[in-house]
């Protein structure tokens, strides 16, 4: 399932590795207004669950969803307050 969100900022993570995309991902959505949608784009494997994990365990953040391409995985992320 795809759904088309209309996000605020997208945020390139391609080549990183983990723990990177999930730091950066927070870096990103703490510069967000509340309701505002991050897309993560990252090539490592890990960062779905990495993602998943840090959006269950953060209050303030909701994973909408995960979306595993040819080469990318792209996720997103709504800040909620």
């Amino acid at each position: 399932m795809t759904t088309e969100y209309d996000t605020t900022e997208t945020l390139d993570v391609k080549g990183l590795s983990c723990p990177m995309p999930v730091v950066k991902a927070k870096q990103a959505i703490d510069d967000l207004e509340a309701d505002d949608v991050l897309e993560v784009v990252a090539t490592d494997s890990g960062s779905m669950s990495d993602i998943q994990g840090w959006a269950d365990g953060t209050d303030g953040v909701e994973l909408l969803e995960q979306v595993e391409g040819d080469d990318t995985y792209t996720h997103y992320v709504k800040k909620t307050d």
